[in-house]
């Protein structure tokens, strides 16, 4: 099956190594950046969310109208809407971008961000919510007829929604979470399982645990896996690890202005995957062909921050070594947005798409040499 890249949205320049230099949406930026991604050979970029951020979904729309191929990975948090209105919005966006939408559902690992827009719900209590919201999306998406539902988060009776996605009979949808909660949710609902990059032992573990608890679900075909990363790539492996260090020290001089409060919550994050990330970067900074957990350290395992250091050759082989173990989505975003945006679709995407490609062939060969055999003897 072929890999698939996603990217970022950026709605504005600021980032881990510098603040923004305008508005938290710049509409001008926002396009260069999603068209950067388009040009270069990704499939699609994710609109993130945070409390006090930009919305999503309306920056999403607006991209959606101003280019034709790029897919868009739309994040919602379940706490903001009631589920039978979101699935009309998904599926609005659905049509304004002729079925270029997946949704990624973020039940929320920091209890404060929830609490900002009103939400004081426990860790388990979200992730049931998020599993009830999920459920009832798909049937808002799929039912032509009026349907109810009764459960321990949401109740409504009789509702048929007057507008559906173009992809049939839906959208995929994705999550991710790295607790217990997390697995067994995600597992049984999503089309799509997001982990950050870790050591590839962990990552296999990790791997297991979700088709694992897809399986507890009594599904019979486990959802596909995506995994995170940061490239850094340089011409050769020293200048790589120049830019790598750099980018550290950028990263360093900014945490270290926060407010205490701020920092307090990056040294002793609440979610399971930040905390993963900061017990693999205790136990060493490099893993791996080309996996570097210093960022992640310096940025308290914020979200995608683990790196893949080295010349595109070697970031390419250490991506397929991931792809190895049934990886079939590779999310990357660079610290230098747009720039890191091009060189790695022009010269990393390439290596892996032959690759992968490649692979195939001789899979489908092999395969076809086997049926063919089989068909001799049963001749005989």
């Amino acid at each position: 099956m072929p890999i698939e890249f996603l990217g970022i949205a950026g709605l504005n320049d600021g980032g881990e190594t510098r603040a923004r230099s305008g508005a938290s949406f710049d509409k001008d930026y926002t396009l260069r950046f999603a068209r950067a991604h388009e040009e270069n050979g990704w499939d699609r970029i994710l609109f993130a969310y945070h409390s006090g951020a930009p919305d999503p979904a309306t920056a999403a729309a607006y991209i959606a109208g101003k280019l034709d191929t790029l897919q868009i990975l739309l994040a919602h948090r379940p706490n903001v809407s009631y589920p039978t209105y979101a699935a009309k919005v998904f599926a609005t966006l659905d049509q304004i971008s002729d079925g270029r939408i997946t949704v990624h559902f973020i039940t929320g690992g920091s209890t404060a961000d929830q609490a900002a827009e009103g939400d004081y719900l426990t860790k388990d209590e979200r992730y049931a919510r998020t599993g009830e919201y999920i459920r009832i999306v798909k049937q808002a998406w799929t039912s032509r007829e009026p349907f109810s539902f009764a459960g321990e988060h949401y109740r409504f009776d009789d509702f048929v929604s007057d507008i559906f996605p173009v992809q049939q009979p839906r959208p995929n949808i994705s999550f991710g979470g790295s607790s217990a909660a997390a697995y067994a949710i995600g597992a049984a609902e999503s089309d799509i399982y997001a982990v950050w990059g870790e050591p590839l032992v962990n990552t296999a573990e990790q791997i297991q645990t979700i088709r694992d608890a897809a399986a507890a679900a009594g599904r019979a075909t486990p959802p596909r896996i995506q995994a995170a990363f940061r490239p850094i790539i340089g011409a050769t492996e020293e200048l790589a690890w120049k830019k790598a260090e750099e980018i550290l020290g950028a990263i360093r001089q900014r945490t270290s202005a926060l407010p205490a409060a701020h920092a307090r919550a990056l040294a002793e994050p609440e979610n399971a995957g930040s905390q993963r990330l900061l017990e693999i970067a205790e136990r060493s900074d490099r893993f791996d062909r080309a996996l570097w957990t210093a960022p992640a350290k310096a940025s308290g395992g914020r979200g995608n921050s683990n790196a893949l250091v080295g010349t595109p050759e070697t970031v390419a082989a250490a991506l397929l070594d991931y792809v190895d173990l049934g990886v079939d989505v590779l999310s990357a975003r660079g610290y230098d947005f747009i720039n890191d945006t091009i060189d790695f679709g022009r010269y990393v995407i390439p290596i892996v798409r032959e690759e992968v490609a490649k692979r195939d062939a001789e899979k489908a060969a092999k395969a076809d040499k086997s049926d063919k055999a089989e068909a001799d003897r049963d001749a005989a």
